[in-house]
C-alpha cells in the first residue's frame, strides 16, 4: 500500500472519558440535558451517534466531561473496539476513549473506518483471554496504522460514508414505519377510536363484541429457548438477548449452533420474543415479522407464539407495549433476575372483534413488509460497504 505508519496520538488528541463518581449509577447524576453515551450506544450506531438512553444533569456533568460533536468514540471495555462519531455534544464514561483529530492531519471518519478494518485483529494480540478483556489507552496509542495524506483520507471517507448515509436513512424509515403501526394500534385499541366507534356500545370499558383473555389462552406455545452448542460452521441459528432491540429482531448479532432443536422451539413468523433474564435487557420485546428456517432462541428468551386465529400483529403490538412493565417484573437472586412464564402468561389482553382485527391486520401488514425489505436492503449495503472498506484499506482500489 505504501502509506506511512502512524499512531493515533500523532494524528490527534486521545483521552479517556470521565465518570469519577462512585457508584456510577447514583440516581442524583442523571435526568438532565447532557447526553450520556455508553458503550452500547456506540455499538448500535452506524457512522454518527445521535441517539442515547441516558442523560446527565449538572451533578453528572460536574464529575464528567462534555465532548464536542465530531469526536470519535472508541470503546475499550464491554463491546471492545466499536467506533462511532459524536453527532452531538455529549459525555461518556472511562470505558470509551475520545479521539479529536488534528484538522490538518486526520479525518475522523477515515480513522473510524480504519479502526473498523484493522483494530479488532490488531487488538487480539494484546488481550490475554480474560473473561473481560479491556483495551487500554496505552495499548491503543502503541498501535501504528497505515495512514495516507489528508486528501486521500477524505476521499475514502466520502466513498464509505455514502453507504452509511443510505443505511442510516433506511434505519430512520424503519423507525417511522414502526411508529406508524404503533400509533394506529394506540388510536384504535387504546384510545378506542376505531372505525365506527361512535356506534359501538361500551360496557365496563370494553366495546361490544370484544373479549378479555389471558396470554396463556391466546398462545399456542409459551416457553424458554435452548442452551445452545455454539459452532460457527453449523447451519442452526440461535437468537440471544442482544438481538432483541427497538422492538425488532436483529439477526446480525445471532450466532450459529449445532444442537438439535425441538420443533416447538424453532421460531416462526409471528412469534413474540421476550428477554427474560438479567438486568439491563430484561423485558425487551420484539416480534418476528418474517419467516426464517432452523432458528431458535437461547434459554434467556421466552417464545410467546400466538394461537391460530389470534391477530398476529395486534398480538405483537400489545406485548411490545408492555416492555416497561416486563422490565420491572423480574424475580430472583440479586445477580439473576428472572421473568417467569407465569408472569407473562397471566397477563390479560383485550381482543377486538374479528372484523375489526382483520381490518387492522390488513393495514399494518404492508408496513411490516416494507420494514423487512429495508432491513434486507441495509444488510446488503453493510456487506457491500465492508467489502469495499477492506479493499480500500488494502490499497486494492485507487482513490
Amino acid at each position: 500500500m505504501g502509506w506511512p505508519l502512524k499512531s493515533i496520538g500523532e494524528l490527534g488528541h486521545v483521552s479517556r472519558g470521565r465518570s469519577r463518581h462512585r457508584p456510577r449509577d447514583a440516581e442524583h447524576l442523571y435526568g438532565g440535558q447532557y447526553p450520556f453515551i455508553q458503550t452500547a450506544d456506540v455499538k448500535h450506531s452506524s457512522l454518527y451517534i445521535t441517539e442515547y438512553s441516558q442523560t446527565y444533569n449538572e451533578d453528572g456533568l460536574a464529575q464528567s466531561k462534555l465532548w464536542n460533536a465530531g469526536t470519535l468514540c472508541i470503546t475499550i471495555a464491554a463491546n471492545i473496539a466499536d467506533t462511532a462519531i459524536l453527532g452531538i455534544d455529549a459525555c461518556f464514561p472511562d470505558s470509551v476513549i475520545g479521539f479529536i483529530p488534528k484538522p490538518e492531519k486526520a479525518d475522523a471518519r477515515f480513522i473510524k473506518y480504519l479502526f473498523d478494518a484493522l483494530l479488532q485483529r490488531r487488538f487480539q494480540r494484546f488481550t490475554q483471554g480474560a473473561a473481560q478483556d479491556n483495551l487500554s489507552q496505552e495499548k491503543l496509542l502503541s498501535l501504528k496504522f497505515p495512514t495516507p495524506d489528508l486528501r486521500t483520507q477524505k476521499r475514502i471517507a466520502d466513498i464509505l460514508s455514502t453507504y452509511d448515509d443510505l443505511i442510516e436513512n433506511n434505519r430512520r424509515r424503519i423507525q417511522l414505519l414502526e411508529q406508524s403501526a404503533r400509533l394506529l394500534y394506540k388510536e384504535w385499541f387504546v384510545r378506542l377510536r376505531f372505525p365506527g366507534y361512535a356506534y359501538v356500545k361500551i360496557k365496563d370499558g370494553v366495546p361490544e363484541g370484544w373479549t378479555q383473555k389471558t396470554i396463556n389462552e391466546l398462545s399456542s406455545y409459551l416457553n424458554r429457548g435452548i442452551t445452545p452448542k455454539y459452532d460457527d460452521d453449523s447451519t442452526g441459528i440461535v437468537v440471544n438477548q442482544k438481538c432483541v432491540r427497538e422492538r425488532l429482531v436483529n439477526l446480525d448479532l445471532a450466532r450459529r449452533q449445532a444442537k438439535e432443536v425441538p420443533k416447538g422451539k424453532l421460531v416462526k413468523f409471528g412469534d413474540v420474543l421476550v428477554n427474560s433474564t438479567g438486568e439491563g435487557t430484561l423485558g425487551r420485546v420484539a416480534q418476528l415479522t418474517f419467516e426464517i428456517e432452523n432458528c431458535t432462541v437461547d434459554s434467556h428468551i421466552t417464545i410467546v407464539r400466538p394461537a391460530k386465529g389470534v391477530p398476529v400483529y395486534y398480538f405483537g403490538l400489545y406485548l411490545t407495549s408492555l416492555e416497561s412493565y416486563f422490565s420491572t417484573m423480574g424475580r430472583g437472586a440479586t445477580n439473576q433476575t428472572e421473568l417467569s412464564r407465569s408472569t407473562i402468561g397471566d397477563i390479560s389482553m383485550l381482543v377486538p372483534a374479528s372484523v375489526l382485527a382483520k381490518e387492522f391486520e390488513g393495514l399494518v401488514d404492508p408496513i411490516y413488509q416494507q420494514i423487512n425489505r429495508l432491513i434486507v436492503q441495509n444488510k446488503k449495503l453493510t456487506e457491500a460497504r465492508d467489502l469495499l472498506l477492506l479493499r480500500l484499506m488494502n490499497g486494492e482500489i485507487e482513490v
